[in-house]
């Protein structure tokens, strides 16, 4: 019997160890700075300054459902945190990435019970991206109705990752990465907090190691502490963080290129407009980081491609052809040899002569077949496979362009109502300059066959 009692009371005091343990386990540094006022909050100055509509709204106590929309770090959770402060209602936190539509069941009755006594509800959805379409809609009513203010978080383009029905419902505030200098406040701060921070830690930091996380922690708070903390770590109380002591505890600094999201878009657009500006070191430095990131390259012999026949052109033929072979080549090399050729293309493309008169002819001609949809082509350059049809006029009256020594015979080649348009203009640079002396020339080929025409006229009159 006493055996079976000791048995029963083992595991209370293991629970009972544990507990204790798991009490006094210090909290990392980020999550004991976490601001506790608007004050104390760091960065995002066009939202949270004093005149702002969130700040007022906020102090107010009058908040409604919203999406934090930012990268890592900045503040996306500790803002919902301390407007759950400000406004007296459960702050309750749901990650989409860990839970399901059945606990947003759970939260929504817990909610419900809270409202009958007074008191509201803040559900913060962690990484709510995460959540599908469909599974948004758990909590559309819910918000409707008042039972819960959502307060969702993400760090994809809302846009294309949350459903029109809760986006209609919803305002989207969007937080920018931090600065160096509030990364550096922030870093200050914690060193000098004796309650939640380093302070009684009596730590000498050189102001180049700070300069350093500053610039290196990417705007990304959560990252400058746990840094700053690994560091003080590193060196122990009484110690001095320098520049090298920094410098290995923030490791390996990665590009930052979120594969497949909406910064891969991001900088492809960038890389686009800078060979569109004939910008090489802009085209170098986001292929760079696409490339450190881990994307793969031939999204950008694709997106280069179609930039050299769109932005280029006619202005230097060979760039659409050196930026299929760069592609081959790449193909044939793979990485990182492979990384020669699309660099030699994007400096070729980014310095060759720029001209969009292609797609400027293929929109004008697209929005002439449009509006004459259904014009017959003329009789004379119609095909006449058949006696019938040369019986009908088909063919009749051609001439054929060699016959003439200049290889140019001026006839009409486009139906009457469209008889005159010019859909190309040849622009002012590169090969287009030779194209547009042959237009001309052929132009004034046209010309004197009119003129001619006309003589023919006015003597047989």
């Amino acid at each position: 019997m006493a055996e079976r009692k000791r048995n029963r009371e083992e595991p209370d005091a293991a629970r009972g160890t544990a507990s204790l343990f798991e009490r006094t386990l210090p909290q990392p540094l980020a999550a004991r700075m976490r601001p506790r006022s608007l004050d104390e909050v760091v960065g995002q100055q066009h939202l949270l300054a004093p005149g702002k509509p969130l700040r007022e709204s906020i102090e107010k106590g009058a908040v409604g459902s919203m999406v934090f929309w930012g990268p890592p770090g900045t503040g996306k959770t500790t803002i919902a945190r301390v407007i759950a402060h400000y406004t007296d209602r459960e702050f309750v936190l749901f990650s989409a990435v860990t839970e399901g539509v059945p606990r947003v069941r759970e939260i929504v009755a817990e909610a419900e019970s809270r409202r009958r006594l007074g008191r509201g509800t803040i559900l913060f959805a962690d990484e709510i991206h995460r959540f599908n379409k469909a599974q948004q809609d758990a909590f559309l009513p819910h918000v409707e109705a008042g039972t819960i203010t959502l307060i969702g978080a993400t760090t994809e383009n809302p846009s294309f990752e949350i459903n029109g029905a809760l986006l209609s419902r919803v305002r989207v505030f969007v937080l920018q990465p931090l600065t160096p200098d509030d990364i550096r406040a922030l870093a200050l701060r914690a060193i000098g907090d004796e309650e939640r921070g380093l302070g009684s830690w009596t730590l000498t930091v050189d102001p180049d190691a700070l300069d350093l996380l500053s610039t290196e922690a990417d705007g990304d708070a959560r990252r400058a502490l746990t840094v700053l903390e690994a560091a003080a770590e590193h060196v122990g109380k009484d110690g001095a963080i320098t520049v090298p002591v920094m410098r290995d505890s923030l490791q390996l600094r990665f590009a930052k290129y979120d594969k497949g999201g909406e910064e891969t878009y991001n900088m492809l657009s960038a890389f686009h407009k800078s060979l569109r500006g004939s910008d090489p070191q802009g085209a170098l430095y986001w292929m760079a980081r696409m490339i450190e990131g881990g994307g793969d390259p031939m999204i950008m012999f694709r997106r280069a491609i179609a930039m050299a026949a769109e932005d280029i052109g006619l202005a230097d033929p060979e760039a659409l052809k050196l930026a299929v072979a760069a592609r081959d080549a790449y193909h044939m090399l793979g990485p990182p040899e492979g990384y020669l050729p699309l660099t030699q293309m994007i400096v070729y493309l980014a310095t060759a002569p720029k001209s969009n008169s292609a797609k400027v002819a293929l929109s004008a001609a697209i929005e002439a077949a449009r509006e004459h949809p259904a014009e017959g082509v003329p009789l004379h350059i119609r095909n006449a496979p058949t006696r019938m049809m040369k019986e009908l006029g088909y063919g009749a009256g051609y001439q054929y362009a060699h016959d003439s020594p200049e290889a140019y015979i001026p006839q009409e080649y486009l139906p009457a109502p469209l008889q005159g348009t010019r859909f190309y203009e040849p622009g002012p640079y590169g090969f287009e300059k030779e194209i547009a002396k042959r237009l001309a020339w052929w132009e004034e080929l046209r010309r004197r066959s009119s003129d001619a025409s006309e003589g023919e006229r006015g003597s047989k009159e």
